[in-house]
């Protein structure tokens, strides 16, 4: 399974105005909580509202009951879109028909996701197989070496014949996993320090 990402992003000014870049610099990107399956609806509302939203999106193959073969483009992170907004842009964001909330933080205040979380997630996916995971927070922890994720750690699953990362994106806590090699990996020990080698095979901690 391979995904893509659904984007809308306002152009920029060739020379943009001092008052624009400051206003730039005080977007943050938020998760948003949506009605179920309604994702897809919820960023064309975004598109006509001028919203700058990310939805990432990973290709599945369904068969049918009649035998005939599909392939759907289903949300990687389901019931959510990001969303890079100011603060004075958050009511327009929550009228979207389909939306619910923003994701809080601590103390009820909207917990901004790391820009670089989100470039993580748009270079990922033009590099490797992702999917969603069940949220996993017990097993063997690696860190990725190279590409698009590196320097994020995840948990080190067996699928088929490969390996995956699981990667937790803790202000929603949903997971996703990655494909990697295993010399894509420094494996880590519980304080986070970097081991020789795995304690243990990478396979004997199987995906579901």
């Amino acid at each position: 399974m391979r995904i893509s990402g659904s984007t809308r992003i306002k152009p920029d000014a060739s020379k943009p105005s001092p008052i624009d870049s400051r206003a730039a610099l005080s977007r943050c990107w938020f998760a948003v909580y949506t009605t179920c399956r309604h994702e897809k609806k919820v960023v064309q509302h975004f598109t006509q509202r001028d919203i700058e939203h990310f939805l990432p999106l990973y290709r599945v193959n369904r068969k049918w009951k009649d035998g005939s073969r599909v392939t759907l483009q289903l949300p990687l992170f389901p019931g959510y879109v990001f969303v890079r907004i100011c603060k004075s842009q958050r009511s327009s964001v929550l009228s979207v028909p389909g939306t619910l909330a923003l994701v809080d933080g601590v103390g009820g205040v909207p917990a901004p996701v790391p820009e670089c979380a989100i470039e993580a997630l748009r270079g990922g996916m033009a590099e490797r197989v992702l999917e969603p995971h069940p949220l996993l927070m017990v097993g063997q922890t690696a860190r990725i070496c190279s590409g698009a994720f590196a320097g994020m750690e995840g948990i080190v699953i067996h699928k088929g014949n490969g390996l995956r990362v699981v990667l937790t994106l803790t202000q929603i806590m949903q997971s996703i996993a990655v494909e990697v090699n295993e010399a894509d990996l420094e494996p880590l020990d519980a304080a986070g320090r970097v081991l020789p080698q795995f304690t243990d095979s990478p396979a004997a901690t199987s995906a579901a």
